[in-house]
């Protein structure tokens, strides 16, 4: 296992800032000072910080964050600005899933879990995000089109995504409905920008299939088995569709009643006796 993974599975801190750690000279190993990212053996090695041994590592956690507007996803702001870790209150430590920039609102997943967390950022397992945006102007035909096929954008066309008109607004304004699989820096607006359509508001829906339907902004929840079991299958490649489902044993068909040999005989026996019977002389 690489030492930073180490350091943040045991709560420490994100990656990122346990490479900082590292490259401080605040981390050791078996006595000795690392400076590089080495790779370690969490039951042989011996790891402290700062002379401090590493914590336990804790129970695995999950939560959906409804991140309001005017916050920005990560603990250190070079600009100082209102950060989601300003107003969260989490029980222990946990990291966000993926980024929502400070204009956006809507659904982040927060999790210790760095495994699941990778996993649902990778762009191979193309993990659905929906979103809903105000844009201007409604897209025609045309347009939802383009963004069903791809759009070519700056740093490459875009993979295909679903959309639909949800609604129109009296000065012919329009709430789109999107669903994207990639993960690029500010991909709506950017596509909705190329199509002239420009966003004046967005919120995502759901990410990985978990939706803030019913949360209000600010609110923080607990993931429910059922939200985890899906999140762990759509890391393990399953289809939304399929994931979180548990397969069922169904049930059997009933077999049909066999005839016996004698019944058979006597009912063909009254068949026919009854068809001479109605036979005209």
């Amino acid at each position: 296992m690489r030492l930073s993974k180490l350091l943040a599975s045991r709560g420490v801190a994100s990656r990122r800032e346990a490479e900082k750690l590292i490259r401080e000279g605040l981390v050791a190993v078996n006595g000795e000072t690392v400076t590089e990212v080495v790779p370690v053996d969490p039951m042989n090695d011996v790891v402290t910080i700062d002379g401090r041994p590493l914590p336990k590592a804790p129970p695995a956690v999950y939560f959906l964050y409804y991140k309001p507007r005017g916050l920005v996803v990560t603990r250190d702001d070079p600009e100082g600005r209102k950060s989601i870790f300003d107003e969260l209150d989490l029980p222990q430590r946990a990291e966000p899933v993926g980024r929502l920039d400070m204009d956006t609102e809507g659904a982040l997943l927060l999790t210790n879990d760095g495994d699941l967390a990778y996993a649902l950022t990778h762009p191979k397992h193309q993990v659905p995000k929906r979103y809903l945006a105000k844009v201007y102007r409604t897209p025609d035909d045309r347009d939802l089109k383009a963004i069903r096929d791809g759009v070519f954008l700056e740093d490459g066309k875009t993979a295909p995504a679903k959309c639909r008109v949800v609604e129109t607004t009296d000065t012919q304004n329009a709430w789109v409905e999107v669903t994207v699989t990639e993960g690029r820096n500010r991909l709506i607006r950017r596509i909705f920008q190329q199509l002239g359509h420009p966003v004046s508001k967005l919120r995502r829906e759901s990410f990985a299939t978990v939706s803030i339907r019913g949360m209000e902004r600010g609110q923080v929840r607990p993931l429910t088995p059922t939200e985890i079991r899906r999140l762990k299958d759509l890391a393990a490649g399953k289809k939304p569709s399929a994931a979180g489902k548990k397969k069922g044993k169904g049930f059997a068909k009933a077999k049909p009643k066999k005839k016996r040999h004698g019944q058979h005989k006597a009912r063909g026996q009254q068949r026919r006796s009854g068809s001479k019977g109605s036979r005209k002389p």
